[in-house]
């Protein structure tokens, strides 16, 4: 089956030879002016112009001048060398299928190979050159990309590139294309960039049904996921994700301080003339006497006057004896001024605690109010006339720092 365009093999010779003899006859007599003419009768004519200068030899080749194509610009820095190279271009393919250009380059250990892959923008000359040459490149995205892989050698690198071009003729049936070069960069130790060309490749591409005598519709082939980037949701997901970790380290923080240790303010101690004389009240509106407990009666107004006095002059009154307490009173400068009352308060105490004798009413009321009595007599003066003692305490009396006893002439400093 013969396609479309396409001669015999045998009368394409014939013809094209037809076709040179042809035209090398006619040229001749197009070139002869006509003899009955106008320009053989005017003998005015000017004459012909000059014959052009005989064209110079021809010069290197257009790869040895570094010439620029249309796809491709030959660059070698001063003192750089050519990286060698080695390339392959199958001689026939289909229309729409990719054919593979193979380059080997020999490199430096240093140098790599389309450091940024191999790229060829849309509007440039090089795509333009490509297209109009019937070849276009794949998208790489879609996995028919350009590959590379580089082998180290003793005395430097060889990288293999395997870069497909999609052959699209503009008529349909056999056609004969030429790959221009194409440009391959080599990025130096340095940082310079060496670009080498390739060469041009010729192809005859055949249409992919042309030996099918009914060519029926292929399916579509299976489809193929596709990649979108959806910036919105990722700039979401970045925000929702610092928020979170935002909003635990801050809940982290808050927690933390409501938990912290808080100071709590005690209330000031009441003045100890203040609480004897409250404790002796109470106990004095207490029901002890009318249910007959007099000794427990007695005993409270004791520990009340004791506890007063340990802290009226700084010491424990409650874990000191009767011997002990006097002992201690009797040191104390400013003397107390109720000292004896003192002594006999606290003798009767002891012959109720450890005498057991039974206190009669009389003998208890008695009691709070001797006990009363000490307490008023051993509370200190007043600093400045007017000022209170604090909440509670009588006007006319201020909390003064509790008297010390002095020391025995026995004891040493």
């Amino acid at each position: 089956m013969m396609t479309r365009g396409a001669l015999p093999g045998r009368t394409r010779p014939l013809a094209w030879a037809a076709l040179a003899a042809a035209l090398a006859c006619a040229l001749p007599a197009r070139s002869q002016p006509d003899a009955g003419g106008p320009a053989a009768r005017d003998d005015d004519a000017p004459p012909p112009p000059p014959l052009p200068a005989p064209a110079p030899a021809p010069g290197p080749t257009a790869r040895e001048a570094g010439s620029v194509w249309a796809s491709c610009a030959e660059h070698v820095p001063p003192g750089a060398t050519r990286p060698q190279i080695q390339e392959t271009f199958p001689r026939n393919g289909f229309s729409g299928y990719a054919a593979h250009l193979e380059v080997t380059v020999a490199h430096g250990k240093g140098e790599t190979v389309l450091p940024e892959g191999f790229k060829v923008q849309g509007d440039s000359d090089a795509a333009r050159a490509l297209e109009k040459a019937g070849f276009i490149l794949p998208e790489a995205d879609a996995g028919a990309g350009p590959t590379s892989t580089t082998t180290a050698t003793d005395t430097g690198a060889t990288t293999r590139l395997l870069i497909p071009f999609v052959p699209l003729p503009k008529e349909p049936g056999r056609a004969v294309l030429q790959l221009p070069p194409v440009p391959i960069a080599v990025s130096r130790a340095s940082g310079e960039l060496v670009t080498v060309c390739t060469r041009p490749h010729e192809i005859v591409v055949e249409d992919p049904i042309a030996n099918e005598r009914d060519p029926k519709v292929k399916p579509n082939p299976p489809p193929r996921p596709q990649r979108e980037e959806w910036v919105l949701a990722k700039q979401l997901t970045v925000g929702i994700l610092i928020g979170a970790a935002l909003g635990v380290l801050v809940a982290w923080l808050v927690r933390r301080w409501l938990r912290r240790p808080r100071v709590v303010v005690a209330p000031p101690p009441k003045l100890p003339w203040v609480a004897a004389l409250e404790e002796l009240e109470a106990l004095r509106r207490s029901g002890l006497l009318s249910e007959g407990r007099t000794d427990e009666y007695f005993d409270r107004v004791s520990d009340c006057v004791r506890k007063y006095l340990g802290a009226r002059y700084g010491f424990d009154g409650l874990e000191t004896t009767s011997d002990e307490m006097r002992a201690l009173l009797a040191r104390v400068r400013p003397p107390v001024p109720v000292l004896p009352q003192i002594a006999r308060f606290l003798a009767d105490c002891d012959l109720v605690k450890f005498a057991r004798l039974q206190p009669t009413e009389t003998d208890c009321l008695e009691a709070i109010e001797r006990g009363e009595v000490i307490v008023h007599r051993t509370t200190p003066p007043a600093v400045r006339p007017g000022e209170g003692a604090g909440p509670g305490g009588p006007p006319s009396a201020r909390q003064a720092p509790p008297a010390r006893p002095s020391r025995a002439p026995e004891e040493a400093p």
